[in-house]
């Protein structure tokens, strides 16, 4: 599953970022809590080096509350500012402001110094498409500013946004990168809708989710498609294979069969990372710091 997804305005953004970072003062990177290193593009660390971050573990409400915990201890040890937030909700975006100031405490000192307590305070927000950028930023200003839709590649050039009479803050189009050399990287991207679905195999998709699942949590998907068991794994079956299992399993019990009492295994795909997307089948990490 080779999957690359770069369309030309992301190449945009990149020049972007670079010619704009002088203008800011700090940078909020927004992460999906769900895959944190997944969801951060390499190349940000290079673009801002040397601007204070705050990391933003988003959606919270979808991930395994023990994994959220354990990535914002890992963020933190690295020396970042950390904000857990669901901003569909509302979530954590009151504590924005406070957290920024924080993190710039030491500069906004040396301005009061100088005289320039008023002075207005910009930050620039990044992030992968889909990771609720845009939802995020409404929330903390209040009205809707940025255009959100649940699908990717939605935000197309750069905006500031004014917060309060002492913020601002740059948002920005979400950014990928050309290629991705860790399948899992590609797999959790596409799992969490951050690359279009029409670039990829639904059905094999759905198989790897199912094996992933039934690795990490059987519980749910039990409880999910009302399954007594799970099948069992053959030895030295793939996760493709056994995942097809399971896709039929929980299609059967859906009952999504098709002539001669075979399974629908496409429809179930979707129904899959449809429910898996809303949070239907529960609060999952795929990834965590180890």
């Amino acid at each position: 599953m080779n999957i690359q997804w770069y369309p030309g305005h992301m190449t945009k953004t990149r020049r972007m970022i670079v010619d704009q970072i002088k203008n800011v003062d700090a940078v909020c990177e927004i992460l999906d809590s769900r895959i944190p290193i997944s969801s951060r593009n390499p190349d940000i660390d290079v673009l801002t080096e040397g601007k204070p971050r705050l990391i933003v573990l988003n959606r919270v409400d979808q991930a395994d509350p023990e994994g959220t915990k354990q990535w914002a201890a890992y963020f933190r040890a690295k020396g970042y500012a950390v904000l857990e937030s669901d901003a569909k909700a509302g979530v954590g975006t009151t504590k924005f402001a406070a957290a920024i100031r924080e993190l710039l405490a030491d500069k906004l000192r040396a301005y009061a110094e100088k005289g320039m307590a008023g002075r207005v305070v910009r930050v620039m927000i990044l992030g992968i498409p889909n990771v609720g950028k845009s939802t995020f930023i409404n929330k903390i200003a209040g009205r809707k500013t940025a255009k959100t839709e649940d699908r990717p590649g939605v935000t197309r050039s750069k905006q500031w946004v004014p917060i309060d009479r002492g913020l601002e803050l740059l948002d920005t189009p979400g950014i990928l990168w050309p290629k991705f050399e860790d399948q899992s990287v590609g797999l959790n991207l596409a799992y969490t809708g951050a690359v279009k679905d029409d670039i990829l195999d639904i059905e094999t998709l759905g198989c790897h989710l199912m094996c992933y699942l039934s690795e990490h949590y059987p519980e749910n998907l039990k409880t999910g498609y009302k399954l007594t068991a799970l099948p069992e794994r053959e030895e030295e079956e793939n996760d493709v294979a056994y995942g097809y299992r399971l896709l039929e399993a929980a299609g059967r019990k859906r009952g999504f069969l098709i002539s001669g009492g075979e399974v629908d295994t496409e429809r179930m795909a979707k129904i899959l990372l449809d429910e898996f997307r809303g949070g239907k089948l529960g609060r999952f990490t795929l990834e965590l710091p180890q």
